[in-house]
């Protein structure tokens, strides 16, 4: 694994636009960087697919632990939130997609630091953005990269599966650039698929007493949010989905495996795993002169993350999480490159590994604004 420095390409503000990518820089800074890329080998690459096979397995047989045993309570999660979780997964409702947050060297098996299997974004970039900068500049190298045939693929599995799921919403708040341009890569790939759909607000999904519907009164039977469920059981609009009927994506249980509370569930069941760091609920276990990662249940990019060593805060990120509790993570440092410090995102879309992307920042602590930075193998 190697990080290569390497001059971007002239126009690649005009290339990434064309092909609707309008949220590449962030306060005047790039979040998009092609001025650097990470070349793997192969045997890197299968690495990391098997990694993120293995840890998918291991997140569903850990969720039906969780709710078999009614070990619901320490997820952190919102009134009510449970009890939906718990009948999602005993329906078996179906999910789409997913990303693992791994820490890799190229020398030792991966590490997962976390699982955004609610609402993960980064998704256009890694499927389509950094394709392009590849058939642009390195045609004859290899990219770990199906991320598009794959939600091809599973949107047309669901459509065979359910009967109406030929007619989907697609839904985010409203106006956010980012959200936006995730659900808009959906739509595309959901009529690739042969679907129809529809884009809308969140806060223009009405209810009518029975049902929710759309600003022109269509029913909405299958909703992909693009919100997050904490946040969503938090409104009126959470009181409504039980009795509506509306098939939600992700489905309910995907917040068991959103919140950091599975960390602990997955080190306590899978001891052994080479792809698991230690993790628990109570700060007491972690040994003297040991660092840990204090991560908050419910946050997000990075947000309220603490490094701490012996009580004593090393690092931490401000924000807004936090009262739902926190789980203790063994501290596992990044590769540095030039203090550039890359995590690895490895998409799951249904139970494949369709492909990777990554994401760098200056600080160990990876947040909202960390560049993605393309990536190629041979």
């Amino acid at each position: 694994m190697e990080r290569v420095s390497t001059p971007p390409r002239p126009d690649w503000r005009d290339k990434v636009e064309g092909l609707g990518f309008d949220f590449h820089t962030i306060d005047a800074a790039p979040y998009w960087d092609e001025r650097a890329y990470y070349r793997f080998t192969e045997a890197q690459i299968d690495e990391i697919d098997d990694a993120a096979v293995t840890l998918h397995k291991m997140c569903l047989e850990a969720v039906d632990y969780a709710v078999t045993g009614n070990f619901l309570d320490r997820f952190g999660l919102p009134p009510g939130a449970a009890e939906l979780a718990a009948e999602s997964w005993r329906r078996r409702d179906p999910d789409v997609y997913g990303r693992f947050d791994l820490v890799y060297d190229g020398k030792g098996p991966p590490k997962l630091l976390e699982y955004n299997g609610d609402t993960p974004t980064a998704l256009f970039e890694a499927a389509v953005v950094q394709w392009h900068w590849l058939q642009d500049l390195h045609a004859d190298a290899d990219q770990f990269n199906s991320i598009h045939e794959g939600l091809v693929e599973r949107w047309r599995e669901l459509a065979q599966q359910f009967p109406g799921f030929a007619s989907l919403h697609l839904a985010c708040a409203m106006p956010h650039a980012e959200d936006e341009g995730t659900v808009r890569y959906l739509q595309a790939t959901a009529l690739e698929a042969g679907l129809s759909t529809k884009v809308l607000g969140m806060h223009e999904i009405g209810w009518n007493g029975q049902e929710f519907l759309d600003m022109e009164g269509e029913p909405v039977r299958f909703l992909f949010k693009l919100y997050p469920w904490d946040w969503l059981l938090k409104e009126d609009f959470g009181t409504h989905i039980g009795p509506s009927g509306t098939a939600m994506i992700e489905p309910a249980w995907k917040m068991l495996v959103a919140s950091k509370a599975i960390l602990s569930l997955l080190s306590h069941k899978f001891p052994d795993s080479p792809y698991l760091l230690p993790a628990t609920f109570d700060a007491a276990e972690i040994p003297k002169g040991v660092k840990a990662v204090k991560k908050p249940l419910l946050g997000r990019e990075g947000s309220n993350v603490q490094v701490i060593e012996d009580g004593r805060v090393i690092m931490q990120n401000d924000g807004p999480y936090g009262e739902e509790g926190y789980v203790y993570q063994a501290f596992q440092a990044l590769p540095g490159f030039d203090r550039n410090y890359p995590v690895i995102g490895a998409w799951m879309v249904g139970d494949k590994c369709r492909g990777m992307g990554i994401r760098e920042d200056d600080t160990p602590i990876t947040r909202n604004s960390s560049r993605f930075v393309p990536h190629l193998f041979r």
